[in-house]
């Protein structure tokens, strides 16, 4: 399927895709608009998003290499050093005084936080966290990076954390397996970015952030499977660079179950700081998008039998600022959106929470400063022009989107084995109906998906209604939507993943 091209700019400093379908942009984000409050175009802030398709998650992008240099080399990080490292048993306690006051528990034997992972599945044979990593297929090839181009907003960063910064030791000291002065340049320089606190970091915000996110419960995760995940389908790009690495059509259901445990991990108490478990789970995610990018930039990589060239011009970098920026404002602001849309209320004081923690999220996944905000309204607006900046629907689009609903067959539901055909129905049914009220008929065809009448929403607005204005209000309300929400994402998780043991709660 061929982009429809409406606007080209012509300028060395942006890929081709960059605002290539600026008409189809405005048409898909008119609701977005409106509900986000968004009120003309920004040309400087889209110049921003341009220039951001030529740039890498720097620190990331260094460990990455390092990890890919050949055994022997002294600058060679090994996967067993990160993993020490991230694993530090002491982390809390020797980051902490660092900043002048605790970060917060750390996870481990006595912790209060919760437990992303079970333990018995952290050292049982069907676990390894960091199975998605290593040599990693390639079937694209670019000549090499780009490196980041400066802007005035990143001269502000710099100025503001070399004047918070300028008394403060390095981040990370000895650990007792690999002391820092035998650590690799590139494994101190993550170690430093992924445990320095920002000054607008507030953990109790955090912490209420991390509620809200589970009292969302079901309605978090339909917005993010449909809107989020499939209405990210509709742009070319990243849609691509999922499709060359066989990241959803080679097992579905697995990576599926990975988003949806990382996302729930996230909503546990404390499980962000620094050490948590969700905190662990996330720069783990860091690794393996700069591993994504490496192997398409590495030379030590070994082309497919049916490699052919990474479109740097067209494209951009194959995991880019931009693209990391489009991808957070999915899981923040459009959440919010997608979660009011179905009923539920989300106050200024759930959506600032909620918002919080993502940015604190974005920071960890190495997104640029310039693209983090914890105010829902600011995230609207770079969300639109996000939107005005992409391409059209490429032929990736559509064969994620499909992988991704007859991956509903796949999964296993509460009830007997008889009932699994038709509850798998059902659940198609529904996530069919869904994504036409969230996306709309032309992107339902765009994305090769047969229409569905709106069913699934009619029932869930009054149902939200009564659960969410009726029996939420007050202190017990909110606990009763607490207990909800963790109900249902363990239901949710374990027909994904029902190989393995349900979560642990600490």
């Amino acid at each position: 399927m061929a982009d429809a091209v409406d606007n080209h700019v012509d300028n060395g400093a942006y890929p081709r895709r960059f605002r290539s379908a600026e008409a189809r942009g405005r048409r898909i984000g008119r609701p977005l608009r409106l509900l986000g409050r968004v009120r003309g175009v920004d040309e400087a802030l889209l110049d921003r998003i341009g220039r951001a398709f030529f740039e890498q998650d720097d620190a990331g992008a260094a460990l990455a290499a390092a990890m890919r240099l050949p055994p022997g080399d002294p600058d060679r990080v090994t996967r067993a050093q990160l993993t020490a490292s991230l694993a530090h048993p002491d982390l809390d306690a020797v980051v902490g005084p660092l900043r002048g006051a605790r970060i917060g528990p750390v996870h481990g034997a006595g912790s209060e936080i919760g437990s992303l992972h079970d333990p018995q599945r952290e050292t049982g044979p069907l676990h390894d966290p960091w199975r998605e990593f290593g040599r990693l297929p390639r079937d694209r090839s670019i000549d090499g990076p780009i490196s980041r181009q400066p802007t005035e907003l990143d001269a502000r960063a710099q100025q503001v954390t070399e004047s918070g910064a300028q008394d403060t030791p390095p981040a990370h000291p000895a650990h007792p397996a690999h002391p820092a002065d035998q650590r690799p340049t590139a494994l101190q320089s993550f170690l430093a970015a992924v445990t320095t606190v920002p000054d607008w970091v507030d953990w109790e915000l955090m912490d209420e952030g991390a509620a809200v996110l589970r009292r969302l419960g079901q309605n978090a995760a339909d917005v993010l499977l449909q809107l989020s995940l499939v209405g990210g389908y509709r742009f070319g790009g990243p849609t691509d660079l999922l499709v060359a690495t066989g990241a959803l059509t080679g097992d579905t259901l697995r990576r599926l179950a990975d988003t949806q445990e990382w996302t729930v991990g996230l909503s546990e108490p404390g499980a962000l700081r620094v050490g948590g478990p969700a905190w662990r789970a996330t720069v783990r995610v860091r690794v393996m998008h700069a591993l994504v990018g490496a192997s398409f930039t590495g030379d030590n990589a070994s082309p497919g039998p049916a490699a052919r060239p990474w479109d740097t011009d067209r494209w951009g970098l194959p995991v880019n600022q931009a693209d990391q920026a489009a991808t957070l404002g999915l899981f923040d602001g459009t959440v919010v959106l997608g979660c009011r849309a179905l009923g539920v209320p989300v106050p200024p004081s759930d959506s600032r929470a909620l918002m919080h923690l993502w940015r604190w999220v974005g920071h960890l996944l190495g997104v640029h400063p310039d693209f983090l905000v914890d105010d829902e309204w600011a995230r609207h607006r770079l969300n639109h022009h996000v939107l005005l900046a992409q391409a059209g629907v490429s032929d990736a689009g559509p064969l994620l989107a499909r992988a991704l609903v007859a991956a509903q067959a796949d999964r296993t539901y509460p009830g007997p084995v008889w009932w699994q055909p038709w509850r798998a129905g059902y659940e198609r049914e529904r996530l069919l109906s869904m994504l036409t009220a969230f996306l709309g008929v032309r992107s339902m065809r765009e994305l090769g998906l047969p229409l569905r009448p709106p069913w699934a929403h009619a029932y869930l607005l009054p149902l939200n209604t009564w659960r969410y204005r009726v029996r939420g209000r007050g202190a017990r309300g909110r606990a009763r939507l607490d207990r909800w929400g963790r109900r249902r994402s363990d239901r949710v998780l374990a027909s994904y993943q029902t190989c393995r043991t349900p979560r642990s709660r600490g």
